[in-house]
């Protein structure tokens, strides 16, 4: 049986709370892919580099908010005014990135910024390394067999 969005809220609010997460909560690839399709203000914000989704690969339907800037790495400044002209304040804000890391720190971020519905999508699109130090194997949206596309 299919879980509720809101069973699936209720469970990211606990690990975040077992987490001590200053944000929503923390979802599960799978999870966010659930939210997506079924709550429409469930929003995928991919805070990786414009090149990293072009040359590695991102999620039909998410929107792009640069958490660093392409080339160079530096962070995006214009980060919080990019994400308040995509993201309304009731939208539920899933944050996603490589790893989960850069989304955990957007996640901290645009809560701070009154986005109390943010949630970091753990895993992050390519997940965590093997023990080759390859990604794509071990978590991660791709390894779920998620929707994506590359270019």
């Amino acid at each position: 049986m299919m879980e509720t969005p809101q069973e699936i809220l209720a469970r990211a609010s606990e690990r975040a709370q077992q987490m001590n997460l200053p944000y929503a909560g923390a979802l599960l690839p799978t999870e966010a892919h659930t939210l997506m399709q079924s709550l429409p203000q469930a929003k995928l914000v991919d805070v990786r580099t414009r090149a990293e989704l072009e040359w590695v690969g991102k999620v039909p339907g998410s929107v792009l908010v640069e958490w660093n800037t392409w080339p160079g790495g530096g962070r995006n400044l214009n980060f919080i005014a990019e994400f308040e002209a995509l993201i309304g304040k009731g939208a539920i804000a899933m944050l996603l990135c490589r790893s989960g890391a850069r989304s955990h720190h957007a996640a901290i971020t645009v809560t701070q910024a009154g986005y109390f519905r943010a949630y970091n999508v753990l895993q992050g699109f390519e997940g965590d390394r093997d023990p080759n130090g390859q990604r794509n194997r071990l978590g991660g949206w791709r390894a779920a067999g998620l929707p994506w596309v590359q270019s």
